[in-house]
């Protein structure tokens, strides 16, 4: 007996040994590709975004008085120097329609949207000339396409000069007057959309309004951004705003940000939802693997050993065999079919090795109604608990406390020291064995 159980233990941790090589080869499948995956995706979808305001700003030439030493003797020199001026931002009223489009690459989801924004904004021209103002749109992202370009000022469209990042163009502002400049545009990313309130340059000596920075604390006045998605799973980054106001609809939310004068540090954001990943959730199953085995194991060796029946080390190996041909055949189909689709016919091949074997060697009705419910149990419900985030070990330990209860009820009354005597004896384990095959 103690034979037997050491050999049913040495298939275990082989296995055990199997699994923890498929769970490696998975994950290293899975991350080795990610980074290249992740460029691919990017370089042909676009690469997350974070929207800043346009800036306003004219040039004029002031006087600078220089001194200088010239033979001992002090010279004032009068020199035209060329400064920015920065116009103030009165109101900005916003909105942006996420749409949520995952894409697969080998083992991994990508999250990728389209996005279509439009803003208005308006600007004060604070001097007392008139000025010829140019307004700068930097955009989110170099990694993106723009298409339906808008760009107009008080509603009459504007020349525009493009460089590598951002589109700019003049017009002529009346003094102490307001400019309202439109932009709009369709586009597409991955992962995150972000809207930052300012540049931390945006006051400072040789500011450039073409270089997309980080963002600080900055004051808007009138501001407004509404937001539509097509999905319900919002999800906001940390360190950004909460809406205002928000209402589901029948494919998702519409969101509002209003504020009549806000001081923020904080962005505006919002995380795109991300598929189950096939590739992880196929690595952790595989690592959990010996837990299933350990408990369908555990339960074979007590039904066969209250009933007398009598299974060989073999007999567990094959067992084991059908086992790791479900977390193998996962391994490779989820990255051509949906994960729920590999799963069941993972776990149908998996149940018919088993079932379709013990038929053979015990019986059908054993291998139909003990074996099949027990493998459904231990390998297909413990298995499927990887899909319910949040919940996985809940539910594994509640399977399992209820497991040694229905054991241990079952189990209490028997007297282990006999059974144990009688499994020792050849004679009673074969006459056993075969009363049992002949029912």
């Amino acid at each position: 007996m103690f034979k037997r159980i050491a050999a049913i233990a040495f298939i275990f941790l082989c296995t055990t040994v199997a699994w923890a090589v498929l769970g490696t080869t998975i994950f290293q499948r899975t991350y080795s590709s990610d980074s290249s995956s992740g460029v691919r995706v990017a370089s042909t979808w676009g690469a997350p975004q974070n929207q800043l305001p346009p800036v306003a700003a004219y040039d004029e030439m002031v006087p600078k008085k220089e001194v200088t030493t010239e033979n001992g003797q002090k010279k004032e020199v009068v020199t035209q120097e060329k400064v920015t001026n920065i116009l103030p931002l009165e109101s900005s009223h916003l909105n942006v329609d996420l749409n949520l489009e995952h894409r697969q690459k080998g083992l991994l989801w990508y999250s990728t949207y389209k996005v279509g924004f439009d803003g208005s904004y308006l600007f004060r021209n604070p001097s007392d000339k008139d000025q010829t103002i140019s307004f700068t749109l930097n955009f989110p992202t170099a990694q993106a396409i723009y298409d339906d370009l808008v760009f107009t000022v008080d509603d009459v469209p504007i020349s525009l000069k493009n460089e590598k990042n951002s589109a700019s163009g003049t017009a002529r502002v009346a003094a102490g007057k307001t400019a309202n400049l439109k932009v709009g545009y369709k586009s597409q990313g991955l992962n995150d959309w972000h809207y930052s309130f300012a540049n931390p340059e945006v006051n400072s000596p040789g500011y450039d309004p073409t270089r997309t920075v980080g963002v600080n604390v900055a004051q808007v006045r009138d501001f407004s951004l509404k937001m539509t998605t097509n999905f319900k799973d919002i999800d906001f980054p940390e360190n950004t705003l909460s809406p205002t106001e928000k209402t589901e609809t029948a494919n998702g939310w519409a969101l509002n940000w209003n504020y009549k004068n806000l001081v923020s540090g904080y962005q505006i954001a919002m995380t795109m939802p991300e598929k189950l990943q096939p590739g992880p959730l196929a690595g952790r199953i595989s690592f959990f693997a010996p837990v299933s085995l350990f408990f369908f194991f555990f339960l074979m060796i007590i039904i066969t050993t209250l009933r007398g029946i009598e299974l060989h080390p073999m007999n567990y190996f094959f067992l084991a065999a059908a086992f790791f041909s479900f977390h193998l055949l996962l391994a490779y189909l989820v990255d051509h079919v949906s994960i729920h689709l590999a799963f069941g016919i993972c776990s149908a091949v998996s149940v018919f090795l088993v079932v379709s074997y013990l038929r053979l060697v015990i019986g059908t009705r054993f291998a139909a109604r003990e074996a099949a419910l027990a493998q459904f149990i231990y390998l297909v419900a413990f298995s499927y608990a990887f899909f319910l985030k949040g919940f996985t070990g809940l539910a594994i330990t509640i399977g399992s406390i209820m497991t040694l209860f229905v054991v241990m009820q079952a189990t209490g009354k028997i007297r282990w020291k006999e059974k144990f005597a009688a499994a020792g004896n050849p004679t009673t384990s074969a006459n056993a064995a075969g009363g049992t095959g002949a029912a």
